[in-house]
């Protein structure tokens, strides 16, 4: 496995890094404090010291002035498929329900090159990093034409996103009663065994890793039970997480009960798919018979509502989950069911919907930003991110309140980033580095990425 990473070293002097003069510093720390004029003092890529900016150091190596600017910790993506940012809005899947979107999509991602998963990792990693995202895991779980995960790894190091890379995986095709076509699953024994070697070759357990490895089997409809299993058992010999997808829509929720006998979350369990070192994504129709069972075992739900309301999925009962305990994170889903990756605008749209679907008490704004943070840490298994408090990783984002969508609501700023309309991060800092900065990319050319992913994007679906 990899090297632990480590804050600092002992013959040097560390670097400093002062942010001050927040117009609001929203902590999420155990107290849920919000400073007002607040900042944070950062060495290497740690938070020193939190606070009101005048207790602060008054010099530092770099110095951020974030007057009229809301500060928040680094939001956390927990549900991603970075490579279908190429297959956005088209036409034939843009109507489509779960089973037809796949259907319809699958053999255009059977054309997917390694080049095309670098570009299309490090366009959707920008889109996140430009929304005030520091943290995002990444689901590939198709492999066509020479693609392997280190492909996603490798673009997530040059852009500088904290990266929890999942080792997807798809093993029972339409010959074998599953939704994918043939040609693009792979042969379980091959998939067991790529799966310890990017585990080995890259995870890292330390505080403050940059790069973790996951397991990822695609989902009930695309795996057999056996692999299931398997998976479940190589991940817990590493002491890694396990993700999948679980009753996304009524479609996945029939296929489980025909194809099973079970529920989804019966057949979790049955395979040992249940456990605080496990996160599912969407559960969308989990029952309260499986709400219950994921409250008892810690198990997580990455709550991905542009996706759902995309697919026509449902409305998640997250108001019901969170009551009863079950971890919960928020992610955006892939590009082709939601067609964007606007972290901010994810965590409005996961308020809104469960107002829709719940009543107008069912979520708040903080409520919102804490499932985005905290909720998110917590489904990776992570206490080093999520919020900004001494000894948490150096992960934060601020945005400008002095434009046009925020006039008239500073007199409750935290609450205007989540109900007004989407903002684009003025400052994104992941580990301590600037990652965005006064609203510009620093790490990738923008530009000349943009123009290559469209060409790619053009490519792939031309065949």
């Amino acid at each position: 496995m990899a090297t632990p990473t480590t804050a600092g070293t002992n013959d040097r002097k560390p670097r400093t890094l002062l942010v001050r003069n927040a117009a609001l510093l929203a902590t999420m720390d155990a107290a849920r404090r919000e400073i007002r004029g607040g900042g944070l003092y950062i060495e290497d890529n740690r938070i020193v010291a939190v606070g009101p900016s005048a207790e602060l150091p008054s010099e530092a190596d770099e110095i951020i002035d974030l007057s009229g600017h809301v500060l928040i910790p680094g939001l956390v993506n927990t549900h991603h498929h970075m490579y279908q940012s190429l297959t956005r809005v088209l036409p034939a899947a843009q109507d489509a329900e779960l089973f037809g979107w796949l259907t319809n999509l699958y053999g255009v991602w059977s054309r997917l090159t390694p080049e095309m998963v670098e570009v299309s990792t490090q366009t959707a990693m920008a889109e996140l990093l430009m929304s005030g995202c520091t943290t995002s895991s990444d689901h590939l779980y198709i492999y066509p034409n020479g693609c392997r995960l280190d492909h996603s790894i490798e673009a997530a190091a040059r852009i500088g996103m904290r990266f929890h890379a999942t080792r997807g995986s798809m093993s029972i095709g339409q010959s074998g009663g599953g939704l994918p076509p043939d040609s693009v699953v792979e042969r379980e024994d091959a998939i067991l065994a790529d799966t310890r070697r990017v585990i080995e070759a890259y995870h890292d357990d330390g505080r403050y890793a940059m790069l973790r490895v996951a397991v990822g089997p695609c989902s009930p409809f695309t795996v057999s039970q056996a692999l299931m299993r398997e998976s479940a058992a190589l991940a817990r010999s590493y002491g890694v997480r396990l993700h999948t997808h679980l009753a996304e829509n009524v479609n996945d929720v029939a296929y489980s009960r025909e194809k099973f006998g079970m529920s989804p979350a019966e057949y979790a369990e049955d395979t040992g798919w249940i456990g605080d070192d496990v996160w599912h994504a969407h559960c969308v129709h989990l029952d309260d018979a499986g709400i219950g069972l994921f409250a008892r075992t810690g198990t997580g739900v990455a709550h991905c509502p542009c996706s759902n309301m995309r697919l026509a999925s449902g409305i998640a009962p997250v108001r019901r989950m969170r009551d009863a305990g079950v971890p919960v994170g928020l992610g955006v889903d892939g590009s082709a069911s939601n067609d964007g990756a606007q972290m901010v605008g994810e965590m409005r749209q996961a308020m809104l919907l469960q107002r829709v679907g719940f009543g107008p008490d069912a979520m708040n704004a903080r409520e919102a930003l804490e499932i985005a943070t905290l909720g998110g840490a917590r489904v990776l298994g992570r206490d080093d991110i999520g919020a900004l408090a001494p000894g948490m990783a150096a992960d934060f984002a601020a945005f400008d309140l002095r434009g046009l969508a925020f006039a008239g609501a500073l007199h409750d700023p935290l609450a205007a980033l989540v109900f007004c309309a989407s903002a684009p991060a003025a400052w994104t800092v992941v580990d301590g580095k600037v990652v965005v900065r006064e609203g510009r990319l620093e790490t990738v050319e923008l530009e000349p990425l943009v123009e290559r992913h469209n060409r790619l994007a053009h490519a792939l679906v031309a065949g």
